[in-house]
């Protein structure tokens, strides 16, 4: 990667973007459905997104599955989708791939990436549940040394696991950490990264939000330490977030809200409450009555109804809808229309699917 991209892309991460998790486009016999997924990018693009992410679990793990094999196509396909936006924009979308699996699996899966001209990799943990820190150290220095790592905590409820703040201590020793992704939807594990980051002094690892429960007032919340007899605050400064892969343009407006705030004396209660509503909303669309089982199809339902994909269809035909999940997407369109950019894709859908 040239270095002046690389300056550049780091650039826009600490200052903090949208980032959506990417969803996989299939048609009816579940096989990639290219002009919807196309579609989907360039919405986000359009809506104001700083970057997307190909791969990750909102793109289905079973992407990687020998008798699916979308894994290099799906990021192929995206590098060149992504280079044809780069053109229109006025900066560069930030390339992030999912990296998962054991270090074999995925240092090939960081070359991949780097060959396809990915940015940073976000590198997931849960295939080495039981390993310790060292081994966990070692797999992640494997794959820094191929591609810029975005590290992830993920909770233990969606197939991640416990980290200490011992191993995040060590792991910002890693010169090649760009950026941190914290989904552990807990705030102690929450404060274990954020503690680790500002005691490590380092001011070029971005913090993004991946708490879905969370995600305004994360944004909003300033986390302050005493550092070697000096305050050290850190902040997230933007989200990397499966959530933000619908309803896309608000999530845009609402970032650039809580970054206004952010710099003001106080807290706007409208965005207090609007904390609330994007708790609830998430609650429907990611299934939390149903331990996040329908998570995925959530989206999906979200992405049908605005035209941008043709069904819910998942890699695996037991994924979908949980029994109400329908209707309670149908009361958080009710309650929270101003959430929704619904107006914003119909006004722009049938260019997406056409260029």
């Amino acid at each position: 990667m040239p270095s002046s991209i690389a300056a550049e892309i780091q650039r826009i991460l600490l200052r903090g973007v949208v980032i959506p998790a990417s969803p996989l486009a299939l048609n009816p016999n579940r096989r990639l459905d290219e002009r919807r997924q196309r579609a989907l990018w360039r919405y986000y693009s359009s809506a104001g997104s700083g970057g997307i992410a190909v791969g990750v679990h909102t793109t289905q793990f079973a992407i990687r599955d020998p008798k699916i094999g979308l894994f290099r196509p799906l990021l192929g396909l995206a590098a060149e989708e992504f280079s044809r936006l780069d053109a229109r924009r006025r900066e560069p979308l930030i390339r992030i791939a999912g990296i998962c699996g054991p270090t074999v699996q995925a240092t090939a899966e960081a070359s991949t990436a780097r060959d396809l001209g990915f940015h940073a990799g976000l590198l997931s943990l849960s295939a080495l549940r039981e390993a310790d820190n060292d081994t966990l150290l070692r797999h992640c220095r494997a794959v820094a040394e191929i591609l810029p790592v975005i590290g992830f905590y993920l909770q233990p409820a969606v197939g991640g696991r416990v980290l200490s703040y011992s191993f995040w201590r060590a792991f910002l020793e890693i010169e090649n950490i760009v950026a941190i992704k914290i989904a552990p939807f807990n705030r102690y594990q929450t404060l274990d990264v954020i503690r680790a980051v500002a005691e490590s002094g380092r001011d070029d690892v971005a913090l993004y939000t991946g708490n879905d429960d969370n995600i305004v007032l994360d944004l909003l919340t300033p986390y302050t330490f005493r550092v070697q007899g000096r305050l050290v605050v850190r902040r997230f400064v933007g989200g990397l977030l499966g959530h933000w892969a619908v309803w896309t343009r608000r999530a845009v407006e609402l970032l650039e809200e809580c970054h206004a705030a952010a710099k003001a004396p106080g807290v706007p209660s409208n965005l207090l409450q609007r904390a609330v509503e994007v708790t609830d909303a998430n609650a429907a669309f990611f299934d939390a009555a149903h331990g996040f089982a329908g998570c995925i199809a959530g989206l999906h339902e979200v992405l049908r109804r605005q035209g941008l994909l043709e069904g819910i269809w998942c890699l695996d035909p037991n994924e979908t809808l949980s029994p109400g999940q329908d209707a309670e997407i149908d009361r958080v369109y009710r309650m929270y229309p101003h959430l929704a950019d619904d107006e914003f894709v119909a006004q722009h859908r049938d260019e997406w699917l056409s260029g």
